[in-house]
């Protein structure tokens, strides 16, 4: 029995997206965009190979509106995301099916919403060492539990546990949401709080945890921060947004996730589903990637 298991949990959206803007475009035979679903399919076997991963799984955004949007009618809605990358996660699921990874196509919920529940549930496990979960967002960082659950930012090649979480933000993981709540999160569609900054939650929030824990006037603030006053008085006529923006970033940790840790060991590409993927797709280079293959 392995006691020193590393999981991999891939914010597979992410990845689409960071593919689609930043390869060179790719078309199919069939004439479709194919350049985001070449970059994750890339991304993933090269995280395999460099980091000797045994254990994956893949969340997307499969459906774009999710619960939050009925919470809030600014809340994203995908319609800032290109036809063409959109009409990739379906490509993209039967590419990570492929490859023989564990995925979760989510629709009810978000992708982070999978990927801390599974981090937050892995992490129980005794046989396991330490969670990564591979995403920058800034959701994520709220279940980083001390250097068994970590956020694993691949481009940056950043690894932060609890302590790094509060170097980065000023805040402990489980104060994140609070502190998007206040300051905002542009690529979510949240708007804050007038006047509310990083500085000002980061610096409130470090004493008080919570935002419903912040004193209502700020003379009884036993901590420093400029325009308090302003700050205070923003709060007070905001309290229920704050609420809500609050709850918009705060991760569902229940999510129905039925796979065990030995789900998600990685057994190698299936050779006919991957063969044939690349072919349809045009891609025929792709099949002298994967250094393991499923027998």
């Amino acid at each position: 029995m392995d006691f020193n298991m590393r999981i991999y949990l891939v914010d597979g959206t992410y990845e689409l997206f960071r593919s689609h803007f930043g390869q060179p475009p790719r078309v199919a035979p069939d004439g479709m965009q194919v350049s985001a679903v070449r970059g994750l399919i890339q991304s993933l076997l090269s995280l395999i190979s460099s980091r000797n991963v045994t254990h994956i799984a893949v969340a997307f955004d499969s459906e774009v509106k999710s619960f939050r949007n009925k919470l809030f009618n600014g809340y994203k809605d995908g319609s800032d995301t290109p036809e063409e990358l959109q009409m990739q996660f379906t490509l993209a699921e039967r590419a990570v099916a492929a490859l023989g990874i564990t995925y979760w196509p989510m629709m009810e919920y978000e992708a982070d919403d999978a990927l801390g529940t599974a981090a937050v549930t892995y992490s129980e496990n005794t046989e396991v060492e330490k969670v990564f979960i591979c995403s920058p967002d800034k959701d994520l960082s709220q279940v980083v539990s001390g250097d068994r659950i970590v956020c694993f930012d691949r481009r940056k090649n950043l690894i932060l546990g609890e302590s790094g979480i509060k170097d980065k933000f000023g805040v402990l993981p489980k104060s994140i949401p609070d502190y998007l709540g206040l300051m905002g999160d542009s690529s979510d569609g949240i708007p804050g709080i007038p006047k509310w900054g990083a500085k000002s939650s980061s610096t409130l929030l470090a004493r008080y945890i919570h935002t419903e824990k912040i004193p209502s006037d700020h003379r009884f603030w036993d901590v420093s921060v400029r325009g308090a006053s302003g700050l205070s008085k923003s709060l007070e006529s905001n309290r229920d947004k704050a609420d809500l923006y609050k709850k918009l970033a705060t991760l569902k940790l229940n999510v129905p996730i039925s796979q065990s840790v030995d789900d998600l060991e990685w057994r190698g590409a299936d050779p006919e589903m991957f063969h044939q993927f690349c072919s349809e797709l045009g891609m025929p280079n792709l099949t002298r990637q994967p250094k393991k293959w499923r027998t």
